[in-house]
């Protein structure tokens, strides 16, 4: 993909144009909006879509000034998504409390990508793949060992990552505020998440990330689709689906049924090894990662007793009623 951009010289009112190769389409930034627009002695700049007068210009545009140029050329042919992942115990791993019922204990424990976050990663790489995003970005808070999430995220098809390292114990407070200051040195287009982590099931992160950025947000999403500076979100709720559509940049979280997230393989994770990573600390952002919450205690489930056969109704209800008293 490529995308050309030409010099801004001369008059600021001259014609500015892009040629967006993805597209296969020349798209117009023209400064001047009518014909009695002033328009100084000077020669035309354009790219290879060639010159148009004020006469031709395109509805869209009003008055660009050159400061305006970057931020437009961002918002139309640059966009940036930022996907944050999480390292968690695999799922298929059966977790245990510490003897001491402090916390659950991941010795020695099979670590993977959280389920949702890699749905999150698998739908940025496939906008970007429809030429809706020129990049993707990872981004991971935690020990060192999340370098090994990260490069999954970019065996999937993120172009780089981005690790905020630190071995402090992160809460979703925490997480949201290291995101909301990568994001301020990213400036992406849309910032997606899983919409929980299967650890602490805090489906938090999001919505305190978009609160703190003061973005819009669609939770729960189980489609993405994004044209004309908005994203349009398709998420599930009790009642059914529900759609709602957002300018950008926006904050988007994963549902399990948004994709079904591509096999990885062998050259790709060779591949990844060889991406950019970059690394900062909590420090470096100007964030305190300490916990707001503390942990009184973690225990097991209760062992689940087995069922009994009722022979009838009567008895049955004299059981939910005596025994379970659940009515």
């Amino acid at each position: 993909m490529t995308f050309q951009k030409t010099d801004l010289m001369g008059n600021p009112y001259e014609t500015l144009s892009y040629n967006v190769q993805k597209n296969e389409r020349v798209m117009y930034l023209q400064a001047a909006a009518h014909d009695s627009m002033p328009r100084a002695p000077g020669p035309r700049i354009s790219g290879r879509g060639g010159g148009m007068g004020p006469s031709e210009a395109s509805p869209m545009a009003a008055c660009m000034i050159p400061r305006d140029v970057d931020y437009l050329y961002q918002r139309t042919c640059l966009m940036k998504i930022l996907v944050a992942v999480k390292r968690v115990v695999d799922y298929n791993v059966k977790v245990r409390v510490k003897s001491d019922n402090t916390d659950v204990d991941i010795a020695n424990v099979k670590m993977s990508i959280n389920p949702f976050d890699e749905i999150a990663v698998e739908e940025a790489v496939r906008l970007k793949e429809k030429g809706v995003a020129t990049e993707v970005v990872a981004v991971s808070c935690g020990p060192t060992a999340c370098q090994e999430t990260l490069r999954t995220a970019l065996a999937i098809g993120a172009d780089r990552a981005i690790q905020v390292e630190t071995d402090a114990q992160l809460q979703p407070l925490a997480v949201a505020k290291l995101l909301a200051a990568v994001q301020a040195k990213e400036s992406a287009g849309i910032i997606l998440l899983g919409k929980q982590a299967i650890d602490d099931d805090a489906n938090q992160t999001g919505q305190m990330l978009a609160a703190l950025l003061k973005l819009p947000q669609g939770t729960f999403a189980s489609k993405i689709e994004v044209a004309d500076g908005q994203a349009t979100v398709t998420r599930e709720i009790d009642g059914g689906l529900e759609t709602l559509r957002m300018p950008l940049p926006a904050v988007i979280t994963a549902d399990l049924r948004l994709n079904e997230p591509r096999y990885v393989t062998l050259p790709n994770i060779m591949k990844a090894k060889k991406k950019p990573l970059e690394k900062f600390s909590p420090a470096d952002l100007g964030v305190d990662p300490a916990p707001r919450l503390k942990v009184l205690k973690v225990t097991e489930p209760p062992a689940r007793q087995g069922g009994v056969k009722v022979s009838s109704v009567e008895e049955l209800v004299e059981k939910l009623k005596n025994e379970a008293k659940v009515i």
